[in-house]
């Protein structure tokens, strides 16, 4: 019979330490963050900013650009990069899609030396592309496509220059940066508007 009170004791001290960890279990459930708090609500995908819609910079368009560098027959040679910048926005509508200042790129395709007997020197350059964002807008050198001025073919600036005097007989080609030179788009090409300037 002196073995009851000590066997309460025992039970009722399990009961209690039972007691305890459930207390304690239930209070670090109740810390954790439920799964609603923590999950992005499926809604906010749909209130996401549509895409901006792609304009079409049309075949033929004009694009006005700047020489980036000096450029003379005296001293280029055939395959030389040339330098262009452009000097006005290209806009699709009322919408620019080309800020002024963006790079176009072209390539020296002849280059000859004035020569003695008054002969003039000769420098001929083939237009390539205007680069806006990472889209290469290709680039010709006249408004029709029509004879030998298709894509890649060689612009004469003798002929582009003549007439404004930089030319004279038995003298090199000297094309001095920021000079002005017309191009045109070769082909229809797809562009985002262009980011508000700051």
């Amino acid at each position: 019979m002196k073995r009851f009170p000590a066997i309460c004791f025992a039970v009722a001290g399990a009961l209690f330490a039972g007691c305890g960890i459930w207390a304690q279990s239930t209070s670090a459930s109740a810390a954790l963050p439920t799964a609603a708090a923590v999950t992005p609500k499926a809604g906010n995908a749909a209130t996401a900013a549509p895409a901006p819609v792609k304009l079409v910079l049309q075949e033929g368009t004009e694009v006005d650009l700047k020489f980036a560098q000096d450029l003379s027959s005296k001293t280029a040679e055939e395959g030389d990069p040339v330098e262009l910048t452009l000097a006005q926005d290209v806009k699709v509508g009322d919408v620019v899609v080309a800020r002024a200042g963006c790079a176009a790129v072209g390539e020296v395709t002849h280059a000859k030396k004035a020569g003695m007997l008054g002969k003039g020197g000769e420098l001929n350059i083939r237009l390539d592309y205007l680069k806006v964002g990472n889209t290469r807008v290709m680039l010709r050198g006249s408004k029709g496509r029509e004879g030998n001025d298709s894509t890649g073919a060689a612009v004469a600036l003798t002929v582009l220059f003549g007439p404004i005097g930089l030319i004279k007989h038995g003298k090199n080609i000297d094309i001095k940066q920021g000079t002005p030179l017309r191009a045109y788009v070769d082909s229809d090409t797809p562009l985002l508007p262009a980011p508000p300037v700051s």
